[in-house]
């Protein structure tokens, strides 16, 4: 027994706990159910988090998942949750203390011969290949990357593989040729480097792969060869430790000469359903140029770690002739001297903000403005407030911005 029937109302949740389980119970329609309350990206407890509807979205950093069912709807967890089976007697809630799961995945089919290559070892090729098994695809899948290690959480780190397609083959720098039946393309960007004096001294460094990260730790303990950066304007800093981070750009320059479409920045153009304009080639994550939906369908190129994941879902069941339209809200965080900023939505080309608390507190939520309209939002400190406004654009539901106000 975990509360009395009268103890939520309808559209509330909370938290339980069932024998080991810490369990998120929830009264939707006037039926109660109970899944997990940890997020399966990093732990999050659900019961901080948005509930709408039957959907209940993660407070730190957007995941969403169904509260009937436990199916992870949006990313960037991986995992969906388990459930816990609920009933109620005398007017009283019972929550069992053994959990099902109900995701399982397919395997190989040996008598499939149907060939699925994944280009790239990151977040849109993982999920992709999920998927598709999760869908019983049962041919064979082939994930090529540069990487010597399995597909890990890249969320600070971007990579760069070359390949070159022709036709139903691909052929690697080696001389390799594979053959495919469907291929998808998710070789990401990598970063743009320095070209100016002293961009080959030892303690300036790029953040691509985790061996990059342990240099830079070693090297913040390190000795000094950094001592100063000279600005474009004359203003010198000094510093001991120089970390570039001024962009990126696509790994594409494979593509160059091939009949696939790419734009004028060399991202290439998808639909959404994350198909090229060639026949039975798809093209995820960071690499891509894609319509977003919350934009009124304009072509954007985002390298968010779960737009990423989200592109390799719905490649996977493209592929899978399951046409399932992309709808995601973009939902970005990043931590600074132990203080996680988030951000949801798309802001580009905003003309006002509206700021909630103050930067100087170190608590505030800025609300961003275009045609009078909401069109993102940032926060600190203000948990869940990001994951509200995400969850309205996710709905289409228009905040003004005198309800910003």
């Amino acid at each position: 027994v975990v509360c009395d029937e009268a103890e939520l109302k309808d559209g509330e949740m909370m938290e339980v706990e069932v024998g080991d389980h810490n369990v998120l119970l929830v009264r939707c329609d006037g039926v109660y159910s109970a899944i997990s309350n940890q997020c399966t990206h990093y732990g999050a407890p659900l019961s901080k988090g948005v509930l709408s509807g039957q959907r209940v979205r993660c407070p730190w950093h957007g995941s969403c998942f169904n509260v009937k069912t436990g199916d992870l709807e949006e990313y960037p967890g991986i995992d969906c949750l388990p459930c816990h089976k609920v009933k109620v007697e005398n007017n009283k809630v019972y929550v069992s203390g053994q959990p099902k799961r109900i995701k399982w995945m397919g395997a190989r089919d040996q008598a499939v011969l149907h060939t699925i290559m994944l280009l790239g070892g990151g977040a849109a090729s993982l999920m992709c290949a999920e998927t598709l098994r999760q869908e019983n695809y049962g041919g064979r899948i082939i994930m090529v990357s540069r990487d010597d290690l399995l597909p890990y959480d890249k969320t600070r780190l971007s990579k760069i593989m070359n390949a070159e397609i022709n036709l139903k083959t691909v052929t690697f720098d080696d001389g390799l040729i594979q053959c495919y039946d469907q291929i998808l393309i998710a070789t990401g960007c990598r970063a743009k480097s320095l070209d100016c004096p002293g961009a080959d001294l030892e303690n300036v460094l790029m953040l691509e792969t985790p061996e990059d990260a342990r240099c830079i730790h070693y090297a913040c303990m390190g000795c000094r060869t950094v001592k100063a950066v000279k600005l474009k304007s004359g203003i010198t800093i000094e510093a001991d430790l120089l970390i570039v981070g001024i962009g990126v750009n696509p790994n594409s320059e494979f593509l160059k000469g091939s009949p696939i479409r790419m734009d004028s920045k060399n991202y290439v153009i998808v639909d959404k359903y994350m198909r090229t304009n060639i026949t039975d080639v798809y093209c995820a994550g960071d690499l891509t140029s894609f319509p977003l939906k919350m934009a009124k369908g304009q072509n954007v190129s985002i390298g968010h770690w779960q737009i990423a994941q989200a592109h390799g879902r719905i490649a996977a069941l493209s592929m899978l002739h399951r046409e399932v339209e992309l709808n995601t809200v973009p939902f970005y965080w990043t931590v600074l001297f132990g203080r996680t900023i988030r951000y949801a939505g798309y802001g580009e080309g905003y003309t006002e903000m509206v700021l909630k608390g103050k930067f100087e507190n170190m608590k505030f939520l800025a609300l961003y403005i275009k045609d009078d309209e909401v069109v993102a939002a940032s926060g600190l400190n203000v948990e869940p407030a990001v994951s509200v406004v995400a969850e309205r654009l996710a709905e289409g539901r228009v905040i003004t911005k005198a309800e910003a106000e």
